[in-house]
């Protein structure tokens, strides 16, 4: 991805979304919210919003110091001007069986040219973990805050606690920025994705730091022109491009670069992962550069043999085609003799692997590499030594 577009997209970010010192300021306690976290204070939000979404100028909605019970709730757009959302408090959700079974918490709609700055979302997930563990009946489970169909998006400063499932979905949006945020949950809680983005294009997610009992970052279908940098992953299952090729017409994922990042005590590093059966889907032009891997279990994975349980696709191989993947300048240590590990499909090899200045280690000896399917090129010091 040429880094020109990056840098015209944090332009825009940072220009687009400033509100002007007079713009319309909408204060949820004035529309009835009760801090405390005990009185259900949704009406209040659903107004507020109403209210800013309708101004003729741009607009903040403001959430204040302290502690507010909201329930599941959708932000609709579109709305007549810029929206800035500024949290100085907590927003917590309620026991989870009154979430009902819509999959959201938070969830903005068609919204364009929104932002979202400061503030604490508290899921308090682990009551609904407890269930699903029990192997009781149990809701579907909600992911904390969602954006659909929406455009022009900044998200700068958000915290991120205990989401029941993933914490922050993309999902069909154009020219989101994420931006220092931070996500925090136990590294054994279920399904709890820091940051989903699927069939979304323009999306940069920069300076955060993410912690998770799932993908610290996860890369769903549709995905073009993801630029991720200084990331601090772990706990969690690493970055992750998929899984992809669960259904046979499915888009791909392009131009992904992950860059300046940090992976700590994470199962997987940077990870390609999909399904072993037919796809027409695709993985092409991602970049891996400037990473540190501290006791990863994983470092450097392609998965193409995904088959949980082995239903659905025991005996295939994977459609999804790998080609133009490099890594570069990649050190740190493997909690795996497997360092490096590329299980490629056996109809679709990976092509176009390029490893360059690879330095990975296992417990002070050295590390191996796999490879099946693979075609590629190697260059500068490559340790583990490399198979491709």
């Amino acid at each position: 991805m040429a880094r020109p577009f990056i840098t015209y997209l944090f332009f825009l970010s940072s220009f687009i979304f400033i509100t002007p010192s007079n713009a319309a300021s909408y204060n949820v306690v004035r529309y009835g919210a009760k801090a405390g976290g005990r009185i259900d204070s949704t009406s209040a939000f659903l107004k507020a919003w109403a209210a800013a979404c309708r101004s003729t100028t741009a607009a903040t909605m403001y959430v204040p110091k302290g502690s507010f019970l909201v329930k599941a709730a959708v932000f609709k757009g579109p709305c007549k001007k810029n929206i800035m959302i500024r949290i100085d408090g907590t927003i917590v959700a309620p026991d989870y069986r009154s979430m009902g079974n819509s999959g959201y918490w938070i969830l903005f709609i068609k919204v364009h040219r929104v932002s979202i700055f400061g503030g604490t979302l508290d899921a308090k997930g682990a009551a609904y973990w407890a269930c699903r563990r029990s192997g009781k009946s149990c809701p579907v489970g909600a992911r904390s805050i969602t954006f659909n169909w929406a455009s022009d998006i900044v998200v700068s400063g958000l915290t991120s606690i205990n989401s029941q499932l993933s914490h922050l979905v993309i999902n069909s949006c154009k020219n989101v920025a994420v931006r220092n945020v931070k996500i925090i949950a136990p590294d054994q809680s279920p399904n709890t994705d820091g940051i989903h983005v699927q069939g979304s294009t323009g999306v940069t997610i920069t300076g955060s730091s993410i912690g998770t009992g799932d993908d610290c970052i996860s890369i769903g279908p549709g995905t073009r022109n993801l630029w991720m940098e200084h990331i601090k992953c772990g706990p969690g299952h690493g970055i992750s491009i998929g899984s992809l090729g669960k259904d046979k017409n499915e888009d791909g994922v392009q131009n992904v670069t992950v860059a300046n990042s940090v992976f700590i005590g994470s199962d997987n590093g940077v990870r390609i992962k999909s399904w072993a059966r037919a796809s027409n889907s695709f993985v092409t032009n991602v970049v891996f550069r400037n990473l540190i891997m501290t006791k990863v279990q994983y470092p450097i994975i392609i998965d193409q043999d995904y088959c949980p349980n082995n239903q659905g696709c025991p005996n295939q191989s994977s459609g999804v085609k790998v080609s133009q993947v490099t890594y570069k300048n990649i050190k740190g240590t493997s909690r795996s003799q497997a360092a490096m590990v590329f299980n490629c499909s056996s109809s679709n090899p990976c092509r176009g692997i390029r490893l360059q200045d690879i330095n990975l280690t296992y417990m002070n000896k050295p590390a191996t590499s796999t490879c099946n399917y693979v075609k590629g090129s190697r260059s500068g010091v490559v340790i583990p030594k490399s198979c491709v």
